[in-house]
């Protein structure tokens, strides 16, 4: 079985790049605005991709990182969905629009601010056409719905997970968490535009078909494409012609997410193919990433190894993401960048390259820009705040700062009682720990070097004070809380 995923994987990377024309050189760059497709998984591992050295064979997206760019130090501005993918839209952190915390059922009447100019938008204005398909988390209210903000078509579920079939078939595997119930379909339904529809495909393959579609129909005009996808998220359910792939995993759960991430590899060599039919490789861009690190509460089906923590943790594990750009004949392949880029820097990546300025707020860099530069950018700080909890990166060191708590909840806690609504976050009775990590020589923050050095913790925590001083409220308080330990830590988290 592995040695036939690793032929699939070696044909993947001859087929792209054989899509890419010469892989040696980058070719003049095509006078036309490039399309732009950014493909997030929800909640994929950092272990878990065989492009990262992971356990699950992904023979199309090590393909796609064959032949572009792959980045080693990828982050999210956020370790849960709603916020992280508003800051990736928004190209500035979520903090800066009070979209700190997951809505947790808030979002029917509210969503992310108005005042916010998002990527659909800019594009748009650029002359391009605009689609989404899949998961947006971000506001379903009046005025909040994906075609109010930027986007010509929409097809997917509004809320944060659905289940991913109607009805299970022979050979289907569901494997059950606790919380399972809140994505039922008849909650979270899958809507077209704005009419909600019954939905039969397996929800994978159905985004897979709508995009396609929409590379189809587009095929004429640039384009910018977002493609959600709920997979690998909750409810673990696969469907036979995956889960078949996978006969050696006796374990039920890393058997239905191994497959789950085989049918997501499955959607990228689709669409790949798509561009290629239409003779559209040379002139498009696609960002392939995850919104944050795989759950710890899916009874051990993913990892973020070597990375520690995960979902909803400053730890690397739940903010450092597998991270991918392909764009053939603008960025030369095979390249791995180790220098952190961010999802905050997709807006002012795809701005640029489609001619529009992007937003004067937007605080991201310009990864086009930054694969063109021989000794690669200086690394910059980069930040993290959900209620009095933060982090920083800069360079090699990592600072973290996090309430303390006496005890630890089980994986059903994290799908609890959510806290009431309106209860602030708040340092702990207990105090915080401050956590300081040599990410160079400790990539899995192992050692907390703050009493060592005090001087570094100083600074980063001056950079923090001055980086938060821009930051506004959250338009919500905090509903999902848990505790966990981390390394040693038992920590009280906010998301």
């Amino acid at each position: 079985m592995r040695a036939l995923f690793g032929l699939a994987a070696l044909a993947a990377v001859l087929l792209l790049g054989a899509c890419a024309g010469r892989t040696d050189t980058v070719a003049a760059r095509p006078a036309r605005q490039p399309n732009i497709i950014v493909i997030l998984a929800d909640d994929l591992g950092y272990g878990d991709l065989s492009t990262y050295g992971g356990w699950i064979p992904t023979p199309h997206i090590t393909a796609l990182a064959a032949s572009g760019a792959r980045f080693t130090d990828g982050y999210v501005s956020a370790a849960v969905c709603a916020p992280s993918r508003a800051a990736l839209l928004a190209g500035r952190p979520q903090t800066r629009f009070g979209f700190e915390f997951n809505p947790v059922g808030r979002d029917a009447a509210s969503g992310m601010s108005r005042s916010e100019t998002i990527l659909p938008e800019v594009m748009k204005r650029a002359g391009y056409a605009t689609g989404m398909v899949g998961k947006w988390h971000i506001g379903s209210g009046p005025g909040f719905h994906p075609l109010d903000r930027g986007f010509d078509s929409y097809f997917g579920t509004l809320g944060g997970a659905t289940d991913f079939w109607v009805e299970q078939g022979p050979g289907d595997l569901f494997a059950p968490i606790g919380g399972d119930e809140l994505t039922a379909r008849a909650r979270m339904p899958v809507v077209r535009g704005r009419a909600v529809i019954e939905e039969k495909r397996y929800l994978t393959e159905a985004f897979t078909d709508e995009a396609v579609a929409f590379i189809d129909a587009n095929r004429d005009r640039p384009f910018f494409l977002y493609l959600a996808h709920t997979a690998p998220h909750t409810p673990l359910q696969a469907t036979a012609r995956y889960v078949d792939r996978f006969p050696e995993i006796k374990d039920p759960h890393r058997r239905a997410y191994a497959a789950m991430v085989s049918a997501l590899d499955d959607s990228v060599g689709r669409l790949v193919a798509e561009l290629k039919a239409r003779g559209l490789q040379q002139d498009t861009i696609i960002v392939f990433l995850s919104d944050n690190g795989c759950a710890n509460y899916v009874r051990g089906a993913c990892t973020n190894a070597p990375l520690a923590g995960a979902k909803g943790m400053y730890w690397e594990g739940g903010i450092r993401v597998p991270f991918i750009l392909w764009a053939p004949g603008r960025v030369s392949p095979g390249q791995v960048i180790s220098t952190p880029v961010s999802s905050l820097d997709l807006m002012v990546t795809a701005a640029r390259a489609g001619g529009a300025p992007p937003p004067a707020a937007a605080e991201g860099s310009d990864l086009m820009a930054l694969l063109k530069l021989p000794g690669r950018a200086p690394d910059r700080a980069l930040f993290w705040r959900s209620g009095p909890n933060h982090a920083v990166r800069e360079g090699r060191w990592k600072l973290i700062v996090v309430n303390r708590t006496d005890r630890v909840d089980g994986p059903e806690g994290v799908y609890g009682a959510p806290t009431p609504d309106g209860t602030p976050a708040v340092v702990s009775p207990l105090g915080q720990h401050v956590l300081l990590y040599d990410l160079a020589a400790d990539p899995g923050e192992t050692r907390n070097l703050a009493g060592r050095h005090p001087e570094v913790v100083k600074r980063l925590s001056e950079m923090f004070k001055a980086w938060d001083a821009r930051n506004v409220p959250p338009i919500w308080t905090s509903r999902r809380q848990f505790r966990t330990e981390v390394n040693g830590n038992k920590v009280h988290l906010y998301n």
